[in-house]
């Protein structure tokens, strides 16, 4: 026990005495010795790594420049947090100043390409004490000494605002650079305005005395950049309409009280709204290459050189911000009216009349009111007056996209599309504003039915284009009711009931006497009929139902004996006769087959089904068209037989026998000399014993146009026509008018000029097919309870305003570089392969794109400007006037058409000849070199100044 107690003792009195002999050697081991070794370990582990090795442990690129990234580090000195930047460049190729180039304001500044910046972990980011400051560099020196690094560190010293710096660079074991940046913000001095100036303070730097300035020619090297920028294009905000007005109105027609034209005054979409000038301006940039300057007089007379004379000139196009992502939803064109409209439709469900969304006994109204604002009777007034008044004449089909027709709207001159164009822009297009502009609109619909006035904006001839929306349809037919309605009531009031005919009919016969040579190319080309049982189908195969013979010839068969008065004569037939006597064939005029828009088709589809006969059906239903033509050719040929109407009606049905040819004698009427009688039958279908058409021949009277029964009672139809378009669902009028606003605006949009921009030419072809596909639903009535529908249909909004941002930027650029289109292309194919990129990437409710900061950095790429288009460029920049000039007095030289840079910076540096070699023994390895002993960069205007100088010099 004795001993083991000892042990322990002994053990504690050695344990006390190596706690006493324990000290810390403060020499070595100071709180700034090991901030100074945490920075060498530091900077000697990314030296280890090397640029390669940074990037793939985490090194965070800068964006701009794009070749250079940064790793970093936290330190902590004095109960301070530091933060330690190393920037480097991945290829170190190239010139350490390039103007060509866009670099680091470091970089930039004091002519380096791989630097470190410590700066404190505070509010501020700079080190506001000057001793603080120089402990810090000091420290960073050392250790840079240390690991053998070449970097060149900096540290941020005074007001952030001024951008200060301080700096060192050890460049081995003879050289030691210094940094020194910093900002006069308040007043320049006029001296240092121009360039006279501003060489005068470089040389300062190493003259010995202000009289060396005078009596030495120092050969300094010079490089300069200048930046202009031109006037905002809408700099007047007095004549800007602001959107309330245009709410408030519900329309942008414009006004006579505008003192100046706006930049889309001739764009498509003007007649709508005015577009923000996407392109606010330009920036262009001039370079002057390095040359040597010996004294200020020269610095003097380059200030008051011309622009030209630089060596390279680019152009940057400053955007505007609508155009970035977080601005979605807020543009006022197409885009943002037809959400609206989309939200309109959405509500159409809620009820079964229009009607009902005006009535205040509608349930649900209050709620509607609370939201929806009808515009006053004036705006309505001036809105139906505009639909009054005829449009413009027909788009040509070069004019017109080749996929707009698979979108089942409206063309974009009819009234339909502008009643939906106009409905857009209808107080801010709420159901209820719709609504009201519908029924007013109808009852004007229906007092031009009434008063049997031509329907505006509507062709009175022609057959109806089944692609195009039923309400179109409706109208189209309407108008043609509207024609004929007004043609009965001419007819009666004149008293003329004989051989009156349609208006086609009556313009052909005045053709043909005053121009039979006319008069024949008009007569129109019909088909012949199927082989259906019956025959009352028309085939495809197209046939000359008749031409005309010469004058001569007509007038003599015209003067042939008959035992019937001939009727209804469209003209002879050439080289035909008919079969029982020697006269010639004669082309009836006939009744046009009866109009019918997409539904009547559908019924009778419906009514085949029901009867299950689908072929006896539509015999029935052929069979009054056919005993018209019947009727038509037994008055226009008494002479004729049943065969003779197959022949002209139904050519295929007859066939001829040439083998009796040789016994028919011939007829000859002036120079012609035809065989009679003609030789053939009838096909197997027509010489069929129980063939109806040869018993509609037989009980079909001899009677012209003039005298029969109209195929189509106009009054009829116009009345059934007017019935189906006020009391049309809203929701199926909705759907409808959704297809055409998409239809027409889109159409709108494709009328825009803007030279043939390749790229915008095909993203005009996506966006056709696109709501094309998303509108299909709508066109096939899947609408109602179908939420699905309605999302897509807000995404098609987001799209098509990419789309009208994208075509306003095209248009802007065409007209600003008419004379430059090389220009054009070159800035919109840079903007559309950014845009085309982020675009889509948001959400449906109009915060898409949120692309932050860097979406104008990416935008401001520059292109060069030719020799041969400097003079376009030139002419952008007009004049200021006095409320546009921001400067009452102009101070800085290297004016451009008045115009003084917004941005001047120029690099001074001085260059000697030293041996590198200076501390070490000469002999064979030693050799001279050139090497930049000071270095100036200077940037800013009149207003302000910075000034960055690099010193080398000898430890």
């Amino acid at each position: 026990m004795a001993s083991s107690s000892k042990k322990r003792n002994d053990m504690e009195d050695e344990a006390e005495e190596e706690e006493l002999e324990h000290f810390d050697d403060f020499t070595l081991a100071s709180s700034w010795e090991r901030f100074i070794s945490e920075i060498e370990a530091v900077c000697r582990q990314w030296l280890a790594s090397g640029p390669k090795n940074l990037l793939e442990k985490g090194a965070v690129p800068l964006g701009e420049p794009k070749n250079l990234y940064k790793v970093k580090s936290e330190l902590k000195y004095a109960m301070k947090n530091y933060c330690m930047e190393y920037y480097f460049e991945i290829s170190n190729a190239g010139k350490v100043v390039d103007w060509n180039c866009t670099s680091h304001d470091l970089q930039l500044s004091f002519g380096v390409k791989e630097f470190m910046v410590i700066a404190p972990q505070s509010a501020s980011g700079v080190i506001l004490d000057s001793p603080e400051a120089s402990k810090l560099l000091s420290a960073v020196a050392i250790a840079f000494s240390n690991c053998s690094s070449l970097w060149p560190a900096f540290v941020p010293v005074h007001d952030p605002s001024r951008k200060a710096y301080i700096g060192i660079q050890n460049m081995g074991t003879v050289f030691t650079r210094r940094f020194e940046a910093d900002l006069i913000a308040s007043q320049v001095p006029v001296k240092l305005m121009h360039l006279e100036g501003l060489y005068e303070l470089f040389v300062s730097k190493f003259a010995y005395s202000s009289s060396d300035l005078s009596t030495h020619l120092f050969r300094v090297h010079f490089t300069m950049k200048l930046t202009y920028k031109t006037l905002p294009y809408d700099d007047d905000n007095e004549l800007q309409k602001s959107d309330s007005e245009i709410t408030e109105s519900g329309l942008d027609t414009g006004s006579d009280s505008r003192k100046k034209l706006q930049w889309d005054d001739d764009c498509p979409w003007s007649e709508w709204y005015t577009a923000e000038d996407p392109v606010k301006a330009f920036e262009l940039i001039a370079m002057w290459e390095e040359k040597t300057v010996e004294s200020s007089m020269e610095m003097a007379e380059l200030e008051n050189a011309s622009i030209h004379e630089a060596q390279k000139w680019f152009i940057v196009p400053e955007f505007s911000s609508y155009l970035m992502g977080d601005h979605m939803g807020n543009m006022v064109g197409f885009a943002s009216q037809l959400r609206l409209l989309i939200d309109a439709l959405a509500m159409s469900l809620e009820v079964q009349f229009m009607e009902d969304f005006v009535s205040v006994e509608t349930s649900g109204s209050d709620k509607l009111k609370s939201s929806a604002v009808i515009p006053p009777p004036t705006v309505l007034d001036r809105v139906l007056k505009d639909l009054c008044q005829e449009g413009p004449e027909l788009i040509s089909p070069e004019g017109r996209h080749k996929s707009s027709r698979t979108i089942k709207g409206a063309p974009l001159e009819n009234l339909f599309a502008q009643f939906c164009l106009h409905s857009l822009w209808f107080g801010d297009c709420n159901i209820r504003a719709i609504a009201v502009l519908w029924i007013e609109f109808i009852r004007e619909v229906r007092w031009c039915w009434e008063e049997s006035q031509p329907l505006p904006r509507m062709p009175t001839n022609g057959t109806l284009d089944l692609s195009t929306c039923l309400v179109n349809q409706k109208l189209h037919m309407l108008a043609i009711c509207i024609e004929k309605k007004r043609l009965q009531l001419d007819s009666q009031q004149d008293g003329n009931n004989s051989d009156s005919l349609s208006v086609e009919a009556g313009d052909l016969v005045k053709e043909g006497l005053s121009d039979p040579s006319r008069a024949k190319e008009r007569l129109v080309e019909e088909s012949d009929s199927t082989s259906t049982s019956d025959g009352f189908h028309k085939s495809g195969t197209t046939i000359h139902r008749y031409s005309f013979m010469p004058q001569d010839d007509v007038k003599s068969a015209d003067l042939e004996s008959s035992n019937h008065k001939r009727r209804g004569s469209a003209g002879v037939v050439e080289s035909v006769m008919l079969l029982n006597s020697h006269n010639y064939m004669h082309a009836p005029f006939t009744q046009d087959p009866p109009i019918m828009t997409e539904d009547m088709h559908e019924e009778r589809l419906h009514a085949v089904e029901v009867l299950g006969n689908s072929f006896s059906f539509s015999a029935q239903l052929e069979k009054d068209i056919l005993s018209s033509d019947m009727s038509a050719f037994k008055a226009a040929n008494p002479d004729a037989v049943f065969e003779d109407f197959i022949r002209w009606h139904s050519p295929k049905d007859w066939e001829d026998d040439d083998s009796c040819a040789s016994s028919s004698s011939t007829v000859e009427t002036g120079e012609l000399k035809k065989k009679w009688p003609p030789r053939g039958r009838l096909s197997e279908r027509m010489s069929d014993s129980g063939n109806s058409w040869r018993k509609i021949w037989n009980d079909a009277p001899p009677l012209p146009v003039s005298e029969q029964k109209p195929l189509m009672d106009p009054n009829r139809e116009g009345e059934k026509i007017l019935h189906y378009l006020e009391t049309v669902p809203p929701h199926q009028l909705l759907e409808q008018m959704v297809c055409t606003a998409f239809r027409a605006a889109a159409d709108t949009l494709n009328q825009t000029n803007f030279g043939g921009l390749k790229h915008m030419t095909t993203k005009m072809d996506q966006l056709y097919l696109t709501m094309a596909s998303v509108l299909r639903p709508l066109q096939a009535n899947k609408l109602p309870g179908d939420i699905e529908i309605i999302e897509d249909l807000r995404r098609l909004c987001v799209v098509f305003e990419h789309v009208e941002k994208l075509i306003a930027v095209a248009a802007s650029l065409h007209r600003k570089f008419l004379q430059a289109p090389h220009l054009a292309q070159a800035i919109f194919v840079d903007f559309y392969d950014l845009y085309v990129r982020k675009m889509g990437k948001g959400s449906v409710k109009g915060d898409a794109n949120k692309v932050g900061d860097w979406f104008p950095q990416e935008l401001r790429k520059r292109q060069e400007v030719r020799v041969k288009e400097r003079d376009v460029i030139t002419n952008m920049f007009v004049q200021p006037s006095a409320n546009q000039s921001w400067r009452k007095v102009l101070s800085m030289g290297n004016l451009l058409n008045g115009h003084e840079p917004i941005l001047r910076e120029i690099v001074f540096s001085l260059r000697d000849r030293v041996d590198i070699s200076y501390h070490a023994p000469r002999n064979s390895w030693s050799h001279e070199q050139e090497i930049e002993t000071h270095r100036m960069y200077i940037c800013g205007t009149s207003n302000d100044l910075r000034v960055a100088l690099s010193v080398t010099s000898c430890d």
